[in-house]
C-alpha cells in the first residue's frame, strides 16, 4: 500500500465515529454484503460515514492491508476495526453492536 493511500485511509477511519468501507453507496450498494451492512447501521439509527471502495483502487486494496482483513465491507467504530458484514450481523443479533455504539458514545442519526 502506498503511503498516500495509508494516510487517506487513516484520516478517514479517525475522522468519523463510525465508518463503513463498502462497495457502492448507502443509497446504491453494489453487493449484498454492503447492502446488509448498511441495513444494520440504518436500523441502529447511528450517524456514519461511508467510503465507496469501487471509486479508488488504492483504497480498495489498501483497506484490506490496513485492517489485515481480506473482505469488504469493513466497519470501524472510533478508529477501531470491528469486522465485516458477517461479524456485524452476529453482533447486531446478539445486541453487542448496539451496546458498542452506546458504550462509544456514537450519536444517533439526525
Amino acid at each position: 500500500m502506498t503511503e498516500d493511500a495509508r494516510a487517506r485511509i487513516d484520516s478517514t477511519v479517525k475522522g468519523s465515529d463510525v465508518v463503513l468501507f463498502m462497495k457502492g453507496t448507502p443509497l446504491f450498494p453494489q453487493c449484498g454484503f454492503s447492502s446488509r451492512a448498511i441495513a444494520i447501521l440504518e436500523h441502529l439509527g447511528v450517524q456514519y460515514a461511508s467510503v465507496d471502495v469501487l471509486q479508488d483502487q488504492a483504497v480498495r486494496q489498501g483497506i484490506k492491508e490496513y485492517s489485515d482483513w481480506p473482505t469488504i465491507p469493513q466497519l470501524y467504530v472510533k478508529g477501531e476495526f470491528v469486522g465485516g458484514s458477517d461479524i456485524m450481523m452476529e453482533m447486531y443479533e446478539s445486541g453487542e453492536l448496539s451496546q458498542l455504539m452506546q458504550d462509544q458514545g456514537v450519536p444517533a442519526a439526525s
